[in-house]
């Protein structure tokens, strides 16, 4: 069946969709005169600024015009609350940053999920022998105490652990690189580190006079032996590219950008090696739970046993005005926007957000909403000026989750890691013989590997002794054990045994001989 068009936005009365091959569906209530869209501007989180302008380049054609500046989520947040933007992007929560109470937002508020998201590890590192690294493997432990200071070279034990040691790393400083001013991205990233680490993180929020009170957002000059700060998420992307030794963490969009950034695999509480792919972070967010406001909590998005699951995920928000409603998504609410240009302009654009806006969204870095969610939006929509609430389906909303047949992209795990020299391949079986700080097994099976190296065309090296691979990316254990003799068949091992022998036989028949004259 082909998708009929979702009409969004009506302002006050009818939302209409109309399927092919059916009549159309209008809300109950008389229709107002339709308000004019007019400019909204928005400010806010950088996480969630790839989507945006996507989004905005496809309303754009639709003739809406939509502005949105970055600055970081505190940023946003704090020119919503002082009316000088029409809506913000965020990771968090205005409670959450220490600006005060949700209750204390006197414009009044919802909190609505638009995209699906991770904050991938990247970083730029060479080994011994002067070959950039494309495939570090890092525990979540390992993560947190590079990013509070407790690791501090690149050969520590921790990370040769987490390579299975087979991979040599110089002893090069760790030069951390993070988000300078107030961040969402920040944020996100620490609440994980908070809740990886805990004891650690106790420690090293009392030596560095962070607070404790409400969510770390910025980060001291002092928190690391080697550190470089850089204002956006454009920025830390494009230094640790291009800067040697370097370690950050930013939403995994960016990192596509600079296709040679490396991007860590991290470990998840199966023991998986996974990186921020979509179905990484949709299976992630499975574990998420929204509070009745729709703000997340990501508490078990973390420690997520799904081997699947990249556990540094969350959910971006949009904040908009909202009319008070009976649900506790609304109890914040104080009222619609006062231009209906505006708000009529909003409720299009999140309809878009909602539906179609979701269909590139695995392309540029992140996952596509659950259909659940998009229907949140939808809800958010309707409260907004209090019309019907469309229901939205596979016929009339183009997010792909919608599709049963639908499969998210990634997903597919690392091959194993090449065995040390002189060992063999025993790590094949295991994904690898490392195993992570945590305790848990690291790798998938071999067969999951073998089908990911196809998957990401981790194959073709250069062939050396015996027809093994100079590659460390590829598992195949000849190229890696040291030279020794071949072995020898039984019956050329005789005849060897005889030609040796063969000498002294000779040299006993001749004394002999001479004995006997």
């Amino acid at each position: 069946m082909r998708r009929g068009k979702l009409l969004c936005g009506l302002a006050g009365a009818a939302l209409v969709v109309a399927t092919a091959g059916g009549p159309a569906v209008t809300g109950a209530g008389a229709a107002p005169a339709q308000a004019q869209p007019a400019a909204v501007n928005g400010a806010g989180s950088t996480y969630v600024a790839l989507a945006m302008d996507q989004w905005i380049g496809e309303v754009t054609a639709l003739g809406l015009d939509v502005n949105y500046g970055q600055g970081g989520s505190p940023a946003g947040l704090t020119l919503f609350k002082q009316r000088t933007t029409d809506f913000a992007g965020t990771e968090a929560e205005f409670d959450s940053l220490g600006q005060g109470t949700d209750d204390s937002v006197t414009r009044g508020f919802q909190y609505i999920p638009d995209v699906a998201g991770a904050v991938a590890v990247m970083y730029n590192v060479k080994d011994k022998a002067g070959r950039p690294v494309d495939y570090l493997r890092l525990s979540r432990s390992t993560v947190a105490r590079i990013f509070m200071g407790y690791i501090a070279y690149w050969d520590d034990p921790a990370i040769t652990n987490d390579l299975g040691g087979q991979i040599e790393l110089p002893h090069e400083p760790i030069t951390v690189t993070y988000r300078s001013g107030q961040s969402g991205t920040t944020a996100l990233f620490y609440d994980f580190v908070a809740h990886t680490e805990p004891g650690l993180f106790a420690d090293w929020t009392a030596r560095n006079q962070l607070p404790t009170a409400y969510r770390i957002i910025e980060l001291p000059p002092t928190f690391a032996p080697s550190i470089s700060g850089k204002a956006d998420s454009v920025q830390v992307a494009d230094h640790i590219a291009n800067t040697p030794w370097t370690i950050g963490y930013d939403e995994f969009g960016y990192s596509k950008l600079y296709p040679g950034l490396g991007v860590a695999w991290i470990q998840n509480q199966a023991g998986a090696w996974v990186k921020p792919y979509a179905a990484n972070i949709s299976a992630a967010l499975e574990a998420a739970h929204l509070r009745p406001n729709l703000s997340q909590d990501l508490t078990d998005v973390y420690t997520n046993p799904n081997p699947g699951a990249y556990p540094i995920s969350a959910y971006s928000y949009m904040v908009t005005q909202c009319q008070p409603s009976a649900d506790a998504a609304g109890a914040l609410c104080r009222g619609d926007y006062p231009n209906g240009g505006i708000s009529e302009t909003l409720k299009r654009f999140l309809m878009h957000v909602a539906c179609d806006g979701q269909q590139q969204m695995a392309a540029i870095g992140y996952a596509p909403l659950p259909k659940e969610l998009s229907q949140f939006v939808a809800d958010a929509v309707a409260r907004m000026s209090g019309e019907p609430v469309v229901t939205l389906t596979r016929e009339n909303c183009g997010n792909p989750r919608f599709d049963p047949t639908y499969l998210l992209p990634g997903g597919e795990q690392p091959p194993p890691l090449p065995d040390p020299p002189g060992v063999g391949n025993l790590g094949a079986g295991a994904g690898g013989r490392g195993t992570a700080t945590t305790g848990t097994t690291g790798g998938p099976g071999a067969e999951a590997a073998a089908g990911a190296a196809a998957a990401t065309g981790r194959s073709g090296a250069t062939d050396s002794v015996g027809g093994g691979s100079d590659d460390w990316r590829v598992a195949d254990p000849v190229g890696f054990t040291r030279p020794g003799p071949s072995p020898i068949g039984r019956w050329p091992l005789a005849a060897l045994a005889v030609i040796l022998a063969l000498p002294v036989l000779v040299g006993a028949v001749r004394d002999r001989l001479r004995r006997g004259h």
